[in-house]
């Protein structure tokens, strides 16, 4: 048992432990440390002072550095491309990127600045009117690419044009560098490693790899992961605002004709023209679907005595396609009009409006300068070949293929063609009659919807035709049928039958129920058609966020 204190005595002092002296080797590492901090204090504080007496020396240090928060709202700018026509001499204010920066001398560095697909060279040197600093041509010279700044120049002549850049003929020599949003120092992709194209068929390659010449070779998918990235490029810029155009020439062609613009619904209460390749989604306590095309609502404006109508919207395709010219989601150029005489109104309008859309493409000055930037990635995009006048080559399907099976390419007279038939077919048409544009008609009636026309000489035809382009597909048309009684049964006829009376079909077969004029149409897929007018290996280059069987992001 332990003793206890007795009351009112004082208590026992703690036994105190005695610090033990620091050894001879501790002392004299702490006195090493205390000296290689005093050195490292004293080298910062040199450092400090040299700095500021640089900076005090520095006559440009208002030139350059962050963008100042007073910069004026006078300021008037330019964009690159107005530089193509500018004149010597002439000061401007730019916002770029910095696609390259390179420190020559002391006294000199050189800067690429890119906007959009038009790049520039900037000069900046020591000295002259605006006494640029030493320090300011190294500050230059080391912002980091994809920068974004605010440059104010002198247009000059280079003495030699600067084949590097768009824009050869002129130079910019700097007086003002801003970084207005400065890029991060490593990227995950190196823009102008994207400004050659991958290795066609690579499509699945994580990896960038070393071509021939040693040169960084960015996959596809690398480049889909890092589109923010990819889509800078001079080529990448060029190509969509190819796509914007054959958006534009479309309404200007449609416009032209007194087509009556339409904002079709995306969402259906049931699977639509057979349930097959349908995306399900939920809505709200219940099932809806994208729909696969804006067909239906095209055909029952038609009803609504619209007449003459179209749109540019999104189409859903849930098909299990990994090819290079299939995508889940693309965008549709759709038109629907009634018939006076004869189908082929529909047919010659098509034709018609494609000659006029390539034709455009081929011939304005503003297309012409976008495809011979493509052309420098991709040496196709400017070898597109159309025969003169305003009339394409239409074959009829039969004609086709008795073609293939002329130069050996067996084909079935009902059969559907495959792709590497398709290419072959134009691979004959382009021998033949030197286009890449052509027409076939009368498909076999069993290769096409239970909506379209049968053809009244040859039950086993169809009233229908697709575009094709470079020998692939750019469009399904057809007459369709306007008859209620007619479309009714050849519903009930389909394999599988569908009911005209059904919750996905009922507001559809009404509109024929209450009379409708003869009609036909088509739709186009503009990334296609974009595709191989360029002539691109893969139709996700075409598309600026492309949907497939595996990418939904970014």
């Amino acid at each position: 048992m332990a003793l206890q204190q007795e009351p009112g005595l004082p208590a026992r002092p703690k036994e105190e432990k005695i610090a033990e002296a620091p050894s001879k080797n501790a002392l004299k590492k702490a006195a090493k440390e205390k000296e290689k901090a005093e050195k490292a204090a004293k080298r910062q504080e040199q450092e400090k002072q040299e700095r500021e007496k640089t900076e005090a020396s520095d006559t440009a240090k208002h030139l350059y550095g962050p963008l100042p928060s007073d910069s004026g709202s006078a300021q008037q700018f330019v964009e690159l491309f107005q530089l193509y026509d500018a004149k010597e001499d002439e000061e401007v204010t730019v916002d770029v990127r910095v696609h390259n920066a390179r420190v020559q001398s002391a006294k000199l560095a050189f800067l690429v600045f890119r906007e959009e697909a038009h790049t520039i060279q900037g000069v900046i040197a020591e000295g002259g009117d605006h006494k640029i600093s030493r320090q300011m041509v190294k500050w230059a010279g080391g912002i980091n690419t994809e920068s974004i700044v605010r440059v104010t120049g002198v247009v000059k002549q280079p003495k030699e044009p600067v084949t590097s850049t768009s824009i050869s003929n002129f130079e910019l020599h700097i007086e003002k560098i801003y970084v207005v949003s400065e890029a991060a120092e490593k990227l995950p992709i190196q823009v102008k490693d994207c400004m050659r194209a991958p290795p066609v068929g690579e499509e699945s390659q994580e990896e960038s790899e070393v071509d021939s010449q040693g040169l960084p070779v960015v996959s596809l998918n690398a480049r889909l992961n890092n589109r923010i990235l990819d889509v800078r490029t001079a080529a990448n810029q060029a190509i969509f605002q190819l796509q914007g155009g054959i958006s534009n020439l479309f309404i200007e062609y449609m416009n032209k004709h007194n087509f009556r613009w339409i904002q079709s619904s995306k969402i259906a209460g049931a699977p639509t023209e057979g349930g097959a390749g349908v995306f399900e989604i939920k809505y709200f306590e219940s099932k809806a679907y994208l729909t696969q095309s804006p067909q239906f609502f095209k055909q029952m404006a038609i009803a609504m005595d619209m007449k003459r109508v179209c749109e540019i919207g999104p189409v859903f395709r849930a098909e299990n396609s990994n090819t290079h010219r299939h995508l889940t989601e693309f965008t549709g150029l759709d038109f629907e009009m009634v018939i006076k005489h004869h189908y082929h109104e529909v047919l010659s309008f098509g034709e018609h409006l494609m000659i006029f859309i390539i034709r455009a493409l081929q011939e304005r000055e503003e297309y012409k300068r976008l495809t011979r930037v493509v052309e420098q990635v991709f040496p196709g995009a400017g070898n597109f070949k159309l025969p003169p006048g305003d009339n394409a080559v239409r074959i009829t399907f039969a004609e086709g293929t008795k073609l293939l099976n002329e130069a050996g390419i067996e084909a079935g007279e009902y059969d559907d063609l495959s792709t590497p038939q398709e290419k072959a077919l134009g691979r004959l048409i382009l021998e033949k009659h030197s286009t890449d544009f052509f027409t076939v008609d009368k498909f076999p009636r069993s290769l096409r919807p239970f909506y379209t026309a049968p053809d009244p000489a040859d039950p086993k035809l169809s009233n229908s035709f697709d575009f094709f382009m470079r020998g692939q597909e750019i469009m399904s048309g057809a007459q369709r049928i306007h008859s209620y009684p007619q479309l009714c049964e050849n519903m009930r006829r389909n394999d599988p039958p569908l009911d005209p009376e059904s919750e996905g079909f009922r507001f559809y077969t009404d509109a024929f129920k209450y009379g409708c004029a003869p009609h036909g149409g088509g739709g186009l897929g503009l990334n296609r058609i974009l595709q191989f007018y360029l002539g691109l290996p893969d139709i996700r280059f075409a598309t600026l966020f492309p949907r497939d069987p595996t990418r939904k992001a970014p």
